[in-house]
């Protein structure tokens, strides 16, 4: 087998060639625009690294998992902290059955079980209902997902829902959904599908069929811009390299190995 590099300006074209030929450019989102969507996706990686981190340290506790159904982290002045519980019977409380704690790399966690589980009335209360909430509205998926938790600058949550990697070297990007829940988590003011079908990149395949991987594509159909997960995508897979996305209105955009979205040309 010829071993090759990619060519992302042809298959670029030849993705945009779907599209229908009418359809005209719209306006380019603004720099702020942009940054907003580089900085969620970023918040959504550390997320994720530290969720996958401190459960590694909980799960050498032999932790009993029936007893924190729920995992929730939270970026504080001293790092990530991952709180794993449970809503109390009442559903007015949080308890809080193990921490995880943040240490001096992103990958360092220390883990707390605290006797009597500790009671929390905010941020994870309001963040387990909304994860309720959207789950809810979401329904069973067929394959495993993550929940990522983020509070908005209205004092709302962002609810994520991922599809997760289960496999070594295979990244999964679409069947996506962002919900904008309320304060208290138990109401859905927006629902944003990001993506439709899941695609699935393999990295383990593409480097043996290919001499170098220069990048990975796809098109956008839902909206003509880039979604947080694009950038929690770009920023998890490894080896790191970017990402072209393709819009229906002719947009097209290169998402950098550091999360910041370029406007191509």
């Amino acid at each position: 087998m010829i071993k090759r590099t990619v060519l992302v300006a042809v298959l670029l074209t030849s993705c945009l060639s779907l599209a229908e030929k009418k359809t005209k450019a719209g306006p380019l989102p603004s720099a702020d625009e942009l940054a907003a969507i580089t900085a969620r996706g970023r918040i959504l990686a550390e997320y994720d690294v530290a969720a996958w981190h401190a459960s590694d340290a909980v799960v050498e506790l032999k932790p009993d998992k029936t007893v924190s159904p729920f995992y929730i982290a939270r970026q504080t002045a001293n790092g990530w902290e991952v709180a794993f519980g449970r809503l109390s019977e009442s559903r007015d409380r949080f308890l809080i059955v193990y921490q995880a704690f943040q240490g001096a790399t992103p990958v360092e966690f220390t883990v707390k079980k605290p006797d009597p589980p500790v009671e929390d009335h905010g941020f994870y209360l309001a963040a387990a209902k909304a994860i309720e909430t959207a789950s809810r509205d979401f329904g069973k998926p067929s394959r495993a997902y993550n929940t990522y938790v983020l509070p908005t600058e209205s004092g709302q949550l962002y609810v994520y829902l991922l599809p997760a990697q289960t496999v070594n070297g295979i990244y999964p990007l679409g069947g996506d959904v962002r919900y904008t829940i309320t304060p208290d988590g138990g109401a859905i003011v927006e629902k944003r599908q990001m993506h439709k079908t899941i695609l699935e990149f393999d990295m383990n395949d593409a480097s043996k069929r290919m001499t170098k991987v220069e990048s990975g594509i796809h098109t956008h159909v839902l909206s003509s811009l880039p979604e947080d997960s694009d950038v929690f995508y770009v920023l998890s897979r490894k080896p790191l390299i970017p990402e072209y996305i393709g819009t229906m209105d002719k947009k097209i955009f290169v998402v950098q190995v550091d999360g910041t979205i370029l406007i191509g040309k």
